[in-house]
């Protein structure tokens, strides 16, 4: 049998300490709730203005959202634009590298689809022995 790992994905499995370092952050990013939802509501928009997202993004306050989407902006996933109207019109967009981390984060929500009902059982066998 052949063990051998073909060169290509032997590459990009190798850990390096910028790859690592930038898995580190990505994850700490998505991980957030902001980052999560936002990037949900921009997915299959061409561009929704930031008093729409702030709608589509339930709970968040404009000061948590304008931090958010400077985060992703600076990350390379979201565009902003700035129409020269008065008032200003700000639109947001994903991406091609925002809408590949949104297709990465959709074996997410498949996931808990799958298994919700088998995370909530043991939940509660969990929490029904006393913890």
């Amino acid at each position: 049998m052949d063990t051998k790992v073909p060169a290509e994905l032997a590459q990009t499995c190798l850990i390096t300490p910028a790859k690592e370092a930038l898995v580190r952050e990505m994850l700490a990013r998505i991980a957030d709730k902001w980052t999560l939802m936002v990037v949900d509501a921009l997915e299959g928009e061409a561009e929704l203005r930031f008093s729409r997202l702030r709608e589509k993004v339930e709970g968040v306050s404009q000061k948590m959202l304008t931090k958010t989407l400077r985060q992703l902006e600076r990350d390379g996933l979201v565009v902003r634009r700035v129409h020269a109207e008065i008032p200003p019109r700000v639109d947001y967009r994903l991406t091609p590298l925002g809408e590949s981390l949104s297709h990465s984060l959709c074996g997410v929500w498949m996931w808990a689809g799958t298994n919700l009902d088998a995370v909530e059982q043991a939940r509660a066998a969990y929490d029904g022995r006393g913890g």
